[in-house]
């Protein structure tokens, strides 16, 4: 018996160190994703070095803590609208048709049919859920209701409601608007403290705590995840917690360097001035306010800051921490008085160039790139590292042999577009050019950011020949992303 029973014991053994085997050969489990998207935050992060006074120490240290900073990464628009559609979809403007923030993505010719990114990690095994700002918010026609992406996920969730200002006046900032500003820019640039002197009153930090909440208590049916999470800060208005504005003294702010006149040398092709001045920088000029407008965004960049700290927190404390991509794009830049602009809304590199910051699972961080990444690039560089195929109809590029190595062959120009204007970046130069309702180019600019970083000498007609041959470029990759499939 004694006999039977060890020869019994043997086989079970055998069979459990064979099964072992075979576990030690299965596929590893696919990482799942953290997706972020924060609103209208620029370069003014400690870790991308566009303001040495901004606090930003849980972004600093997901830098730091195996992030890859991706130094010279660039939005394919500077509106909502058209730049989350294109990491959204992995298609650039002109192949997807939306180019401003009336036009939906899921509703444009060219672009309705395309799977988006969260989509087409649903179809390859993932649970996808998300709150928050994702794509951009279209009213639905003949409803109450809004189109805010909700098709895309599995799970969607409307973000939770916060406090507003603490006065009832407006503006809030006590800065009357002048008479001649109308529109958007009327009612929405303001900032003051809101009730309470509690972020967890706001909408942006009950949104991180909801995230967080999942990680800690959510299997997701026993698949991998792709959590999108958006905050909303530091888009306008700034109403924020008092104790935000009190981390900047007003006399300590320093303003962004930037000439009245640096515009001068941009004229249209019957020799106008292209821009205007923008009533908000007027209006800041005439009551000597830019400082406290400044504040006012690093006020509410801490604060996404601290929104954002409450969320890898919940990473760091759930099962997930250690089988997580983490990657955190910002929409577009901001120009805060630079270029006599208090708005997004340019060609300038105040205006295109983004934060973006990956973690991976097995790839060494605490790092930066200098490469050029456009974030149509994101879409397929997630696909490769989670190990899934890349859909036909992307135009970006996996930089993820980027990220093992950073002397990797890469792309040698960044394309973007706003209006009727087309831009391109190489390393050292910005070309834009803009171009009337029949095509013709009606005016350009070329800077030089080996000796002109805040582009502020237009040398266009003076290097004609680099003009020329930037302009040629750009349209080559017009002409390639708005090509059915991207390539």
């Amino acid at each position: 018996m004694k006999s039977r029973t060890r020869h019994c014991e043997l086989i079970i053994t055998a069979w459990a160190l064979f099964s072992f085997g075979l576990a030690a050969f299965a596929a590893p489990a696919k990482p799942n994703v953290l997706f972020i998207a924060v609103d209208d935050l620029n370069d003014w992060v400690g870790c991308f070095g566009g303001n040495p006074q901004v606090k930003t120490p849980n972004l600093d240290r997901l830098a730091d803590d195996g992030g890859l900073v991706m130094m010279n990464a660039y939005a394919p628009s500077t509106v909502c609208g058209p730049s989350r559609s294109s990491i959204l979809t992995g298609a650039h403007c002109y192949r997807t048709g939306v180019y401003g923030n009336q036009n939906n993505l899921k509703n444009a010719p060219k672009a309705k049919d395309l799977v988006t990114l969260p989509e087409y990690f649903s179809q390859h095994g993932y649970y996808t859920i998300s709150m928050g700002k994702i794509f951009h918010s279209h009213p639905v026609p003949g409803s109450e209701e809004r189109d805010d992406g909700q098709w895309a996920f599995d799970e969607w969730h409307k973000w939770l409601g916060g406090v507003g200002p603490e006065s009832a006046e407006r503006p809030v900032s006590g800065i009357p608007n002048l008479p001649e500003e109308t529109g958007y820019h009327r009612k929405a640039f303001d900032w003051g403290p809101t009730k309470g002197n509690d972020e967890k009153l706001m909408r942006d930090h009950r949104t991180a705590s909801w995230a967080a909440d999942q990680l800690n208590t959510r299997d997701f049916d026993g698949k991998p995840f792709f959590m999108a999470i958006g905050f909303t800060q530091p888009h306008l208005q700034w109403y924020l917690p008092q104790k935000y504005f009190d981390m900047y003294p007003l006399d300590d702010v320093d303003l962004p360097k930037t000439l009245a006149n640096d515009r001068d040398d941009i004229i249209d092709d019957k020799g106008r001035p292209l821009y205007h001045t923008s009533t908000t920088w007027a209006r800041m000029e005439k009551y000597g306010k830019h400082r406290e407008a400044v504040r006012a965004y690093l006020a509410a960049v801490t604060f996404v800051d601290e929104c954002i700290g409450v969320l890898l927190d919940g990473l760091a404390r759930s099962s997930y921490a250690d089988n997580t991509i983490v990657v955190l794009w910002g929409d577009h830049g901001w120009n805060l008085g630079d270029h006599t602009l208090w708005c997004k809304h340019s060609c300038y590199e105040s205006s295109l160039q983004i934060p973006l910051l990956v973690r991976a699972p097995g790839i060494q961080g605490g790092q930066r790139r200098s490469a050029l990444i456009e974030t149509i690039d994101v879409y397929p560089s997630l696909c490769t590292l989670a190990g899934i195929p890349l859909p036909e109809h992307l135009a970006g590029q996996s930089f993820v042999e980027l990220m093992r190595n950073p002397d990797t062959k890469w792309k040698e120009a960044a394309v973007s577009r706003f209006r009727n204007g087309d831009t391109i970046r190489t390393d050292a130069l910005r070309y834009t050019e803009y171009t009337n309702p029949k095509g013709k180019r009606t005016s350009r600019m070329l800077y030089d950011h080996s000796s002109d970083p805040l582009e502020n000498q237009n040398v266009a007609e003076k290097r004609t020949d680099e003009s020329q041959t930037l302009s040629k470029q750009l349209n080559q990759i017009k002409g390639r992303d708005g090509k059915p499939g991207g390539k």
